[in-house]
């Protein structure tokens, strides 16, 4: 009969450990390193995790951008049995070196929301500056909220994120971060630029 309950045991701790290393997210090594243009990246360990990455770029006498970014459920719940160890990080050389634009979601646990938008509108073709009036015309409207929630379970348990100081080094142009360790948060990075006028 003992024989029996080592396997049982066993298999416990081989899915207490599972579940660890599915509520981590990791981006390293040289991923990404010297990449150009549009970069996107959407990583999620856990459950009911939402994440979106949109860009809208119009050019024009009469260019305009609406980003309309929404996230609803249907009564989506996930119970905490246990502690939550959640940990989102970005090591190594990774991005190093990149540049363009890059939009990046980073979240590991239950129920998080991320959003990165950015939006660019020139009006007429050689434009490079503008007034306050003209950047306020960018209109970039987001919710975020609505993907769910972690029950009324344990909340106990360790949440990090980090950037290591190697990662991301020498980056040039645009870059929209998100990063979450947790249950139930939303986060948005929102960049809305609109260029109107004569040179």
């Amino acid at each position: 009969m003992a024989g029996l309950l080592l396997p049982c045991a066993a298999f416990a701790d081989e899915y207490a450990g599972m579940l660890g290393y599915l509520n981590q997210s990791r981006i390293e090594g040289h991923a990404l390193a010297g990449a150009n243009g549009l970069i996107a990246i959407n990583q999620a360990a856990g459950d009911l995790n939402a994440q979106a990455n949109l860009i809208g770029m119009a050019q024009g006498g009469q260019a305009h951008v609406d980003i309309d970014a929404r996230s609803t459920s249907a009564r989506n719940t996930v119970l905490l049995d246990g502690p939550l160890h959640a940990s989102a990080h970005i090591d190594g050389q990774a991005l190093q070196g990149a540049s363009g634009i890059a939009t990046i979601n980073q979240a590991s646990g239950i129920a998080n929301t991320m959003v990165n938008i950015v939006s660019a509108t020139l009006a007429r073709e050689g434009i490079r500056e503008s007034d306050d009036a003209a950047l306020a015309a960018a209109r970039v409207p987001a919710s975020a909220g609505g993907q769910g929630n972690a029950g009324d379970g344990d909340a106990m348990g360790t949440r990090n994120v980090g950037v290591a100081a190697s990662a991301l080094q020498g980056f040039d142009g645009v870059l929209q971060l998100n990063q979450i360790a947790g249950a139930g948060n939303d986060t948005a990075n929102i960049l809305g630029m609109a260029v109107h006028g004569t040179p």
